[in-house]
């Protein structure tokens, strides 16, 4: 089956990756937008839409939410209720569609989603793998771009 969705726990990620919103505590809005606009270039270099879940209970009462789109979407847990708990529901419905892959260092979760037929994964290796993608990304520009410029070059 294809892979339809990667669903990561943010806050988990947050925790694993100290290079991304540097200096930021990780819990704050600041760290998840970092965390969001990469995960948005990553969705844009793969194609895969991205889940992100974040425990609600962290997030501080009136601060603004990331805006979520059909293919990154942004999720806070209720009260009563873990990012976990969402992620797992998440997997389960989202079988009949296709495998899923988690991101996350909760080895319980993974553990879980394995166990309803998804794929799960550690936030260092997505890290790498997210680099790798996005570095990628970024030579096919950058070559791109040097293409265009060549071709447009007025001749003297």
């Amino acid at each position: 089956m294809a892979l339809v969705r990667i669903l990561v726990d943010g806050y988990s990620l947050l925790h694993a990756w100290p290079e991304l919103a540097e200096g930021k505590p990780r819990f704050s809005a600041a760290a998840r937008d970092e965390l969001v606009a990469i995960l948005t270039q990553y969705h844009d270099a793969s194609g895969t839409p991205i889940s992100i879940f974040f425990d609600g209970a962290n997030a501080p009462s009136g601060a603004p939410k990331p805006i979520s789109t059909p293919t990154v979407e942004v999720l806070y847990s209720k009260s009563g209720q873990t990012a976990d708990d969402m992620i797992e529901r998440t997997a389960h419905r989202m079988k009949p569609y296709g495998e899923v892959l988690v991101i996350t260092d909760d080895f319980a979760e993974r553990d879980t989603v394995i166990g309803l037929g998804g794929m799960a994964q550690s936030c260092g290796q997505f890290i790498r793998v997210l680099a790798q993608s996005l570095g990628e990304m970024k030579t096919d520009i950058e070559t791109f771009n040097r293409r265009e410029r060549e071709r447009f070059r007025k001749p003297l």
